[in-house]
């Protein structure tokens, strides 16, 4: 189920990630601000909590300028890679991801579906199937 963009809980979630001091790479052209990657960090595990490249920048290397801000910080904790959480239905995403060498780990999400929510697709995971 598709949601319209939240301002207001754009805004509180930005104000948390600052409040916490999660690491926010931000890509600039022009001095306007066209892409960010807000990263937590766990010890020395990295998650990529949020990628964003405005439509009209997309595919022009900035995602994977970001990302690798990303990968240098991993590198300095001493660590080996960036944790990722991915909707199956994240083509985009998960091409990014796949192209830059990321696999499967093991980890899926289940919850009960909301009011309303009709499945979009089924997704497959080793001999499990669900609506998705």
């Amino acid at each position: 189920m598709e949601r319209p963009p939240d301002p207001v809980a754009a805004r509180e979630e930005l104000a948390e990630y600052l409040a916490k001091g999660f690491p926010i790479y931000v890509a600039e052209v022009g001095g306007e601000q066209v892409g960010h990657l807000v990263c937590r960090v766990d010890g020395d595990v990295v998650w990529a909590e949020q990628l964003y490249v405005l439509p009209g920048y997309r595919r022009r290397g900035i995602g994977t300028a970001l990302y690798e801000q990303a990968e240098k910080l991993v590198q300095k904790l001493g660590s080996d890679t960036v944790y990722n959480w991915v909707h199956p239905n994240n083509d985009a995403i998960i091409a990014f991801l796949k192209k830059r060498g990321y696999t499967v780990l093991n980890l899926i999400e289940l919850r009960r579906p909301r009011p309303g929510e009709r499945p979009r697709g089924q997704v497959r995971v080793e001999k499990h199937e669900f609506s998705y």
